[in-house]
């Protein structure tokens, strides 16, 4: 009897902010590893979730959505993203019906002369008709025609099992890349720093939420609770004074909004204390990047 081979593979998931990345990413993982929010330029690093079956593992990869750098962290986000396309078995390239065809030109060349299978996502397909999805169709095959291209709903999962289907099949003979009960390649302060920064994200308005990185000083897990003290940087005391809000009621909301989500992702009591450091222009310092995880050419 001949014995079946395993199949392993990088999927990775590019496009532009604002399209539905990190909800595709966790319908096709099955767990929330990525952040959500309505804002653009929540995903700031390259996060894969891990799906192992006993024939297969899939190794799925979100990237921040693909923009025009204005500083040193947003670089440092399209070297994610870019590095994403020369590594994939399968290219997720994921658009919506809203979004012009001609948004980043640069970056669509690019998956243009990918190798590898290319999908393309159409996301968000209950804000359209039929006919003017028809349209959309036909004009993304005309600029990657070598794409197959899946109208897709990734809040509702409309037709995510029929993309989950077709990697399956295009993931190539491989032995598992990662351990069989791996979940992720990130660490646990990783999503803490994730969850407390998708918080912010959701709780302030305008640019605070981009000059705000999070650092996870203090990650002390027992058998039934973990201890973690967070430090969130901003590049301002007049942003300090924001995060923090009157006689502290801003920052104590936001800690408690982070604890909740804490608690269930981890299945365990969280004590989690929140502090706010001023570091100035942070995100275009490289000795800051650096230490936050980012690259820095």
């Amino acid at each position: 009897m001949t014995e079946a081979v395993h199949k392993s593979g990088f999927v990775n998931i590019v496009g532009n902010p604002n399209v539905g990345k990190s909800t595709l990413m966790n319908r096709l993982v099955g767990e929330r590893i990525s952040i959500i929010t309505s804002k653009a330029q929540t995903t700031r690093h390259r996060i894969m979730g891990i799906v192992n079956t006993d024939a297969m593992q899939i190794v799925y990869s979100d990237t921040p959505g693909v923009l025009q750098p204005n500083y040193k962290l947003q670089k440092s986000m399209l070297n994610f993203s870019e590095s994403a396309l020369g590594d994939a078995d399968v290219l997720l390239y994921v658009t919506d019906v809203v979004e012009k065809t001609d948004k980043n030109e640069e970056f669509l060349h690019r998956v243009q002369k990918a190798e590898c299978p290319v999908l393309l996502l159409i996301n968000k397909i209950d804000l359209s008709d039929q006919q003017e999805l028809e349209k959309l169709v036909l004009l993304w095959h005309e600029l990657l025609p070598k794409a197959e291209i899946y109208p897709i709903s990734a809040q509702a999962g409309f037709n995510v099992d029929v993309v989950r289907k077709r990697i399956e099949e295009l993931i190539p003979p491989s032995p598992p890349y990662f351990e069989k009960d791996a979940l992720t390649d990130r660490p646990a302060r990783f999503f803490v720093t994730e969850i407390i920064r998708e918080k912010i994200l959701l709780y302030y308005q305008k640019e605070i939420p981009y000059s705000v990185e999070v650092v996870v000083e203090q990650f002390s897990e027992a058998e039934n609770n973990i201890h973690i003290k967070s430090l969130i940087i901003v590049e301002r005391e007049s942003q300090k004074g924001i995060i923090i809000g009157h006689r502290g009621q801003a920052l104590k909301k936001v800690g408690m909004m982070a604890r909740k989500d804490l608690e269930k992702f981890f299945d365990k009591k969280v004590f989690l204390e929140v502090f706010v450091k001023v570091e100035s222009d942070w995100r275009n310092r490289d000795n800051m990047l650096r230490m936050f995880g980012y690259q820095v050419d």
